[in-house]
This record gives C-alpha cells, structure tokens and sequence, in this order.
C-alpha cells in the first residue's frame, strides 16, 4: 500500500500547502479536519510549535495538528499547551481483488461529476459546496459512486487513486435507507473502479467513535492499517 499519508493528500487534497520550518500547515477553506491541519514534518517542529499557530492564525484558522504514531513528545507537548484531543481515526485497506465482484443491476456505479441528487446526499450529510470543492481538487484519476436501494436513490461516495491505491472518501447514505445494503454496494462499486484503475489495495479513513461503519468494514475483510488523531486548541 502506498504510505497513507501520501494518499491522504493526494485524494482528498487541501487548497494550499504552507511550510513553516519544519512544519507543514495546510489551508482548508472549510474542507475539514484533514484539509486544515498542520503536520509535524521535521526534528525542529517541537520547538517550533509557535511558528505552526501563527501560521494558521494568518489562515483564519485555529490550530489544529495531526498526530501521527511516533509522535509521543509533540503530543505531550500540544497537551501541556492545552490542545485537545479530537476525532481519533483508523485508516482500514483491503486488496481490491478480494472485494471487487459484480453487483446487481444499478445497485451502484460510478460517474464524474456528480449528479445533482448525489450533491443533495452529501448534503443531507452535511458535505457541502467546501468538500465537494476538495473533490474537485483531486488532479489524479477520481470518480463518484452512486447507490440506489428499493430503486430509490440511497448513498453516494468519492474514491481516488494515488499510485497503487485508492481512497474512499465522503461515504454518506441516507437515514432512511441505512442497513440495506447501499454502504456495503459502495465499498464494492469502489473497489470494482479501482480494480479498472490498475489500483492493488482499497483505502479509507473513518473516525473510532463510528462502531457501525467499522463493522461494515471490517465485515468485508478490510483491516486497520494505521491510526492517527488530531489535538486543537
């Protein structure tokens, strides 16, 4: 699998990467948590903490930074600072061919861009004009997944490629039609585009409290990878 750091980027991209030292601080416009934070990118960022929130105050945005596994004494220090811990997150990858097959007819499939019903999803969800715009960023090959349940139209989803792995990304299905099926149709309409991407392993990210989707997850045979969580002030 590529490094999931490096496929975060790329798949979910910010609107501006900044550097401070050895600090890289990323401009998110409202794209969320993992388009606005900062990373630890060098030895000198723990001395260094200052310049990282005078960076991001410059941006209109509150400090915020991923801490990634081997970062123990910077997430001490953040603590001693009064940083938070918030939205703690497994990443979760299978083989794409141990999770491609064929759905049923219009069960789910792919297109770019996206059809105004998936906007009105991601925005029952939530997902608004500022991710979708994260979307249109992405420069690499991307699409769009669409699910339908008792022939309505039920969830929606983004998935990415970065080398030889692909990200999904904004899985949103809607209340009414949960425990269907239609997330379970998306995991597989993903891996099936990946599939004819070249792409090897199928990726994601999703927050711990989030027991349902982890067992979906977890129930097609895809497992934790890696783990990381952010602090903020």
């Amino acid at each position: 699998m590529t490094d999931l750091a490096a496929v975060l980027d790329a798949t979910w991209p910010a609107a501006a990467l900044h550097r401070t030292g050895d600090w890289l601080v990323r401009e998110g416009r409202g794209g969320g948590k993992r388009v606005s934070a900062a990373t630890a990118e060098g030895p000198r960022a723990l001395a260094d903490i200052a310049a990282m929130e005078a960076a991001q105050a410059a941006l209109g945005q509150r400090p915020l930074v991923m801490i990634r596994p081997g970062q123990e004494a910077l997430d001490a220090a953040l603590a001693a600072r009064g940083y938070g811990v918030v939205d703690p997150v497994a990443a979760y990858a299978a083989p794409v061919a141990r999770l491609a097959c064929d759905l049923p007819p219009l069960a789910a499939f792919d297109i770019w861009p996206p059809l105004a019903i998936q906007r009105e999803i991601w925005a029952e969800g939530h997902i608004g004009p500022e991710r979708l715009a994260v979307m249109d960023r992405v420069a690499g090959p991307k699409t769009a997944l669409f699910a339908r349940s008792n022939d309505r139209p039920a969830g929606v989803a983004f998935v990415a490629l970065c080398g030889d792995t692909a990200m999904l990304h904004a899985l949103e299905v809607l209340p009414a039609l949960r425990r269907q099926g239609a997330g379970r149709h998306l995991l597989v309409a993903a891996a099936n585009w990946a599939a004819g991407q070249g792409a090897r392993t199928l990726s994601l990210v999703v927050t711990v409290a989030n027991t349902g989707a982890r067992t979906l997850y977890a129930s097609l045979g895809m497992g934790v990878v890696g783990q990381y969580h952010y602090r903020q002030t």
